[in-house]
C-alpha cells in the first residue's frame, strides 16, 4: 500500500516543468535518483539547508558508501538532502510520521520492504526501516527503480517527486542536494586537506559498512568478511601504497613503524594508535578532525570524530607512506 499524498496532483505539472530547465543544470553535478519510496511530515520540519558538516559522520559515510553501491550512477548528495528533509538524518524525536512511516528515511513498513533486501553490509537481520543502513540502502534502491539510472533532470525529477508527490518537496530536496553536492573539502570538515583523494584513505573508506571481526582482514584484502582495527589499516596501507609497505598484525606493532608525527602536523593516511587497552586501538585519520575506523564487536567500519571520546587517549601519530 502506498502512504497517502502530501499534497493534491497526479501528475508532473506546470510547476514541474518550469522547474526542468532548472534541473539540467544541476544534474550537471548531482546524478539522477528515482521513483520509489514517500514521505510523510515528520521530516518536512527538519529540514534545511545546511553544508555536509551539518550530516553525522556515520550518515555521511552511508551516504556516500550506498548510492553507488544500490544505485550507480545516483550521487550521494540526493540521498542525503532526502535525510535532511525527512529526519534531519535521524535527528527527528520519533521518527515516527501519522501516516506511519517510520525510520531516519521514513518508510512504511509495506514499502520497505520491497527494498530492503539484499541485506547491506553492516545492515540488520532481518532489516528494519529503523536502521540507518538498511533504510539509507533501501532508499537508493527505490529512487534507481522509479528511474534515477535514467541520467536524466526529468527522471530526477519523477523519483524525488515519487518519494513525496509535491512540488515543494522536489524543489526542497533539490536546493539542498545542490548544496551538498558544490561543498568544498573545507565544508566537510576537511580543511586541512582533501582526506578522500589520499590513497590509502580512500582504501579504507572502500570498506565502508563491512562488519568489525576481531582478527578479521588479511593483507590482500580477502578478509573472509570483516575486519579488526589493525586489519583495516593493515589493508588500506598495503592497499594505497601500491602494495608496497606492510605493516606488521597488531596495533602495539603498528606504533613503531614508519615516522612520528606531531599531532599538529596529521595528514590524511597516518595511522593515530591509541593508548586504549595498552596502544590497542589504531585507525587512519581522514583529514578533517575524522577516522576511518573499524571500532568494535557489532560495529562496522565507519568514519568517526575524533573530538569527545578519543580526546581521553594518549595519541601516537605515524606516517607509513
Amino acid at each position: 500500500m502506498k502512504k497517502p499524498y502530501l499534497a493534491a496532483g497526479a501528475g508532473v505539472g506546470a510547476g514541474a516543468l518550469a522547474l526542468i530547465g532548472v534541473l539540467v543544470l544541476f544534474v550537471a553535478a548531482v546524478a539522477n535518483g528515482a521513483a520509489g519510496h514517500q514521505q510523510s511530515t515528520a521530516g518536512v520540519q527538519a529540514a534545511g539547508q545546511g553544508q555536509v558538516a551539518d550530516i553525522p559522520p556515520n550518515m555521511l559515510a552511508l551516504y556516500r558508501q550506498a548510492a553507488p553501491a544500490a544505485c550507480p550512477g545516483l550521487d550521494w548528495s540526493v540521498l542525503a538532502a532526502i535525510g535532511k528533509v525527512e529526519t534531519d538524518h535521524g535527528r527527528y524525536p520519533t521518527m515516527r510520521s501519522s501516516a506511519g512511516a517510520v525510520g531516519p528515511m521514513q518508510f512504511l513498513p509495506s514499502t520497505f520492504e520491497g527494498y530492503a533486501y539484499p541485506i547491506p553490509p553492516g545492515g540488520a537481520n532481518p532489516p528494519t526501516p529503523w536502521d540507518p543502513t538498511d533504510a539509507v540502502y533501501a532508499a537508493a534502491r527505490m529512487l534507481c527503480a522509479g528511474g534515477a539510472q535514467t541520467g536524466t533532470s526529468n527522471g530526477l525529477y519523477k523519483a524525488i517527486y515519487s518519494y513525496n508527490h509535491a512540488d515543494w518537496y522536489v524543489n526542497k530536496v533539490l536546493a539542498q542536494a545542490k548544496s551538498y553536492a558544490a561543498a568544498q573539502p573545507s565544508d566537510t570538515g576537511d580543511a586541512d586537506s582533501d582526506g578522500a583523494s589520499n590513497p590509502i584513505v580512500k582504501a579504507a573508506l572502500t570498506q565502508l559498512g563491512v562488519p568489525y571481526v576481531w582478527g578479521g582482514g588479511t593483507i590482500n584484502g580477502a578478509s573472509g568478511g570483516g575486519f579488526d582495527c589493525s586489519g583495516l589499516t593493515s589493508y588500506a596501507v598495503y592497499q594505497g601504497t601500491g602494495h608496497r609497505v606492510v605493516l606488521p598484525r597488531t596495533s602495539q606493532e603498528q606504533r613503531h613503524v614508519g615516522t612520528a608525527v606531531a599531532r599538529s602536523e596529521m595528514q590524511p593516511g597516518d595511522l593515530i594508535v591509541f593508548n586504549k587497552d595498552g596502544w590497542g586501538h589504531v585507525g587512519i585519520y581522514a583529514g578533517g578532525n575524522r577516522m576511518v575506523d573499524a571500532p568494535r564487536p557489532g560495529k562496522s567500519v565507519e568514519i568517526i570524530t575524533l573530538a569527545g571520546y578519543w580526546e581521553n587517549y594518549a595519541w601516537d601519530i605515524r606516517r607509513v607512506a
